[in-house]
This record gives C-alpha cells, structure tokens and sequence, in this order.
C-alpha cells in the first residue's frame, strides 16, 4: 500500500491519484477498495448511489493493472468514477431516477466507453430525481440525497448524488448530464466544480435501445473537486460519434492545456439577471461582487452587462423540454408508475406536438444570437448559479406541478439559458458562506471557446484556493 495517508490520498483529486498509480505509489485495486470502503460507511448517511458495482469494480481495477503492465499509458489509470444513473453501462439498467425498470444496457454510452478505454474504474450509478426534471435530488423511489455539508439541505440537482458522492470522498471524479444547470446547480450546493463543456464536445449517445430526445439540450459533463481535474475528466470523454444526435463541432485544443496557462486580461460582463422574473438573493449575489474585485485585481476589467432573453427563446427552452419528457416517458411500459407530479407535467408535455419542437430548433440559432448580442463584446460571462442558497430537504414536497415549477425557477434561474445557446459553462466555488454552505459563481464562455473559461478557472482556483475544503461527511449520523 501507498505511504500517502488514506485521507489525503481518498482527496487527492483525479490527476493525482492517476499519477500515484502510474508512479506504482498505489495500485489500482488498493485505490477502488480505498473508496468502495468509504462509499459503504458513508452512503447509508447521504444516499448518493442508486446501485454500486463493487465487484465489477474491482474486476475493472484488475484489468487496469493488466494494462499497466503490458506498459500501456491511461490519463485516468485506476481512478475510481461515478455516474449518473441516466447515463448507460454495459449490464446496468438506467433507471433515471424513476421505479422502472426497462433492462440492463446491453453497451456503455460513449462516455463511460471512453472513461474506461482513459484506464476509469466505474463503481457504481447515481441518484437522480425522476428524469432530471427537478434541481433537488429526491424521489419517492430512491428517497433524498443528503448535502456533505449540511444533510438537511438540497445537494441539488439533478445530478445530485454524483455531487454527493464526489464531496464527500466517496469518488474522487463523476459524470454527470446537464439539461437545464444539471451539473452546475449540484455542484454550487456541494462545493465542487461543475464543467458543461460546448454541446457537442461529448456524445450523448447511448446503447443501441436508448436515445436521447432532449433536442440538444442535454449536456454530458463532469463533477471534480478542482479545475485541472474536470478538464482532464472532460477530455477524456471528448469526440464524436456516427450517428450522433448533435454534429461534433469544430475540434479545440484539450481543455487540460489551458489549465496552467494564464488568460490574457479579459472583458467579463457581470449580470444578476435571471431567465425569468425571480428575486435574487444577497447570500448568493455577494460571492459575485467579491469574485469581480478579485478578477479586477487581477487585471481583468469587470462591467454590468445582461444578456438578453427573448421570450420566444424562453418558451422555445420550455416546448423543447417538454417535447422532450413526453418522448422520454412514452418509452417507458409502466408510466403509470410515476410520481405523481411527473404524470401530470407528462400530460401537459404532451399538448407540445412534434412539429413545435422541431420550429423552436431551427429558431434556435437566431434566438441564441439575439440573446448574446449585449454581452458579444465581452469574453466571459459571470453570474451566480442560483436564486438563493441551497434550499432545506423537502423544497417541492406535496407540491403540484404549477406551485414546484415557480419554486423550481426561483431557485435556478441562471443556468437553463446556456443548454439552448449550446455555450461551455461551469459553476466553480467562492468561499464558504456563515451558515457553512458552499457559495459559488456561474462562469459562462463565448460559443466554442472552453480554453479561456479552463483558463480563467483555474487562475480564480490558483488565486482563492478551494480543493482542500471538505465537508464533515465523516462525522455524520443519519439524519432525525
């Protein structure tokens, strides 16, 4: 075994422990055995997998070993991952977040196919709430996902177990899928880096007997205590596919190599206003105002600018959305088995035909332009993640889909915009507020251009280190 103390290396971060295995400093199997001991002490507490794949696992680690020997080089060698419980594995059903079970997959998506060709152990799948379709992690099927940080609050969602799980130790890296702020929004409430690269850098394809009808909208991503290590998850993922439902765009350098590399001084527009009409709350505007004086120290110029959100991209975002449910659930042999919210919004989904859908898609490059038209002159966009801070367990509970979709948007009115304009974005954190939250901001880069977003990133990283803060998860009871 390692001479590295478990605990420092259970936080080491994906590069690190990639490298302590490379260096022989830890073996691939004594690294997934380290974190499959910390997911069985810890997840009966915050309940962040919805199966874990234990002796997979180690079967995986063994294998990378194999590799290893035969002397091949692997940039994710024996690193244990997660991922969302909406995104396939070989012989794993997906049961996004429902009680409904359609089968195993019979292949990986192309994500976690390339995570495991990068030398990633998967050991197991996450907690989602039904279909993603809310930013709380909770279901009436899998229960609540608990905040490392406070179990009482919301780890957000909807990728919220992978956040639970990469906070607390319990993986040091996990995918996640972001369809409206899906990976931003866990990773502001859990403390932890959430990169939603350009639409299109990953593939969204999956086994031959599910495919996503989420028109674009639906980004795959990744969740990491640090900027180098969910660029260097991100890479690994990044390609094209046949057939894929969105066209590879133009290919950019990996995000890794703008990680140690300093952004030119930068024009950053900095915008506190939401998608839709919301209050925006003080605890989460003042992270905001404090990260622009630090960017300015650090030679950048900061303005107030907003974007502009055109109703028609507004109720475009909604027809697409829930064009896409209502193809999501009509694949389903057992609707009837839905919570009971998600049977409604599913009816009110499907009064969106077909042909509105696919009129909202061709307007959606105009609409996006329209949108970014007052901040074109600018390199970066800043805002915060949410409304307000991370909301108690139980936010939507007993409520009807009219009351939970006024809740919903109150408290992520920033992050749907950027799936429509396809723009790469990520949620970085900024402190620790006096409640003893997470506090972060919503980085958002121009089309294409995820290098100065990584670059910029990692500068703030570098400037007002985070990746040593880390929740009491240890120390928790199940929650009264």
């Amino acid at each position: 075994m390692t001479t590295v103390d478990e605990h420092d290396l259970i936080f080491a971060g994906v590069a690190l422990q990639a490298r302590l295995v490379r260096d022989r400093e830890v073996s691939p199997r004594e690294l997934v055995a380290l974190h499959l001991e910390r997911i069985a002490r810890l997840d009966p507490v915050l309940n962040a997998f919805r199966v874990v794949l234990a002796d997979r696992a180690m079967a995986e680690a063994a294998h990378v070993e194999r590799r290893l020997a035969a002397g091949e080089t692997m940039p994710l060698a024996g690193v244990p991952i997660a991922v969302k419980d909406d995104t396939d594995v070989a012989g794993v059903s997906s049961m996004c977040g429902t009680g409904i079970d359609t089968g195993p997959a019979s292949t990986d998506s192309a994500a976690v196919r390339r995570l495991r060709a990068a030398g990633a152990v998967i050991v197991g799948k996450t907690h989602l709430p039904e279909f993603g379709a809310y930013p709380m992690c909770e279901s009436p099927t899998w229960g609540v996902t608990r905040n490392p940080w406070h179990p009482h609050r919301t780890a957000g969602g909807s990728s919220g177990g992978s956040a639970a799980a990469v906070a607390a130790g319990m993986v040091p890296g996990a995918l996640g899928t972001d369809g409206g702020g899906s990976i931003r929004i866990p990773a502001a409430c859990c403390g932890l880096v959430g990169l939603k690269g350009q639409r299109g850098w990953i593939s969204t394809k999956q086994s031959p007997e599910r495919a996503y009808r989420f028109h674009g909208l639906h980004h795959i991503g990744t969740l990491a205590r640090s900027v180098a290590d969910a660029a260097l998850l991100h890479d690994a993922m990044t390609g094209p596919e046949p057939d894929d439902e969105i066209p590879f765009p133009p290919p950019v350098p990996p995000l890794t190599d703008a990680v140690s590399r300093a952004p030119r001084p930068l024009r950053i527009a900095m915008s506190f206003k939401p998608v839709v009409p919301v209050p925006v709350s003080e605890e989460v505007r003042r992270p905001v105002l404090e990260t622009a004086e630090l960017l300015r120290s650090l030679g950048h110029e900061v303005v107030e600018l907003d974007p502009r959100y055109p109703p028609a991209a507004v109720l475009s975002v909604f027809a697409l959305m829930m064009n896409g449910l209502a193809h999501e659930i009509d694949r389903l042999p057992t609707p009837e088995l839905l919570e009971r919210r998600i049977r409604a919004e599913g009816r009110t989904a499907r009064l969106v035909p077909d042909w509105l859908a696919r009129r909202a898609l061709a307007a959606r490059d105009r609409l996006s332009e329209r949108g970014l038209r007052p901040v074109a002159g600018c390199d970066m966009l800043m805002t915060p993640v949410l409304g307000k801070p991370p909301v108690p367990v139980g936010h939507l509970e007993g409520l009807g889909p009219g009351r939970a979709l006024a809740r919903t948007l109150a408290f992520m009115p920033f992050t749907p915009p950027q799936n429509f304009t396809g723009q790469p974005a990520m949620s970085i954190p900024a402190g620790i507020s006096p409640d003893g939250l997470p506090e972060a901001v919503h980085l958002v880069g121009r089309p294409h251009d995820g290098s100065t977003l990584v670059s910029l990133a990692a500068q703030l990283e570098s400037a007002r280190p985070w990746a040593h803060r880390q929740p009491p998860a240890a120390r928790y009871r199940a929650p009264a």
